[in-house]
């Protein structure tokens, strides 16, 4: 039987891939910060679907920690055969006059820590001849901003990287680009809801089942929607000066009053 590994598995985009994996049948290992929302969600996994879940306490953000979800998926005698690079948080705060320790934690999260679990889980994979690598991206990575922007925009550019070097050896790494989902996540980061157009939101649920059907395909981006697609082609191709006035204007939009 198949196991997947997922980041940031207790809530959210992470939460709906342990799911989507357990209804098709997958072993998980379910890692994230807070024990008890992992057990509760791998205790109701396992009832459910008749599944093996194993529950690892991680904050990626600390060396420690982080190598021991290196040594699981390179386990040779446990095989990873799905790994969901998901967990990452956003910072409400502006960089400058922020607190740069806060900063240094979200790029250990979303650059380190997917560095260093997807280098431990591709040997493996490409032993084998087979497996795959979903690193949660986000269409943030192709506008303007600050280490939140940048760090998703490395996990995309990382992950096409590998999609195309990896291409002949059965093994498929894809970057999923959502745009607002309803999460906690944009709870945490303390966006309103009401600050944001209802036509931009989208659901968890409909991310991972587009993204597990581009996995299979052996897509290397995938974007959830029609709409989101559109927008991710203008944030591309569109000319930098103007997707910096663009993402600069919205970032003005949403300031705190003082």
């Amino acid at each position: 039987m198949s196991t997947a590994l997922i980041t940031g598995a207790s809530s959210g985009i992470g939460e709906a891939f342990a799911r989507a994996l357990a209804a098709r049948g997958h072993d998980l290992v379910l890692v994230a910060r807070t024990t008890s929302r992992l057990e509760a969600l791998a205790a109701e996994l396992s009832d459910h679907h008749h599944i093996e879940c194993e529950v690892l306490t991680a904050d990626l953000g600390d060396r420690h920690a982080l190598a021991l979800v290196e040594a699981r998926v390179s386990d040779p005698e446990r095989a990873i055969d799905v790994l969901v690079n998901n967990a990452g948080f956003a910072l409400k705060e502006r960089f400058v006059g922020g607190d740069v320790d806060a900063e240094q934690h979200m790029i250990d999260v979303m650059i380190t820590a997917v560095m260093r679990v997807t280098h431990a889980a591709l040997s493996r994979m490409r032993d084998r001849g087979h497996g795959v690598v979903i690193n949660v991206s986000s269409v943030a990575g192709w506008t303007s901003g600050s280490t939140y922007n940048a760090a998703k925009a490395w996990v995309t550019t990382f992950s096409e990287g590998l999609s195309t070097s990896l291409r002949l050896s059965g093994v498929t790494v894809i970057a999923v680009c959502p745009g607002f989902t309803h999460t906690e996540f944009h709870e945490r980061a303390k966006i309103r809801e009401e600050s944001v157009p209802a036509w931009m939101w989208i659901e968890a649920d409909e991310v991972v089942a587009t993204a597990l059907s581009d996995a299979a395909k052996g897509r290397s981006i995938s974007v959830a929607t029609g709409r989101y697609k559109a927008l991710s082609v203008l944030m591309q191709y569109a000319p930098r000066p103007l997707v910096r006035r663009v993402s600069g204007a919205r970032r003005v939009r949403r300031r705190p009053p003082p």
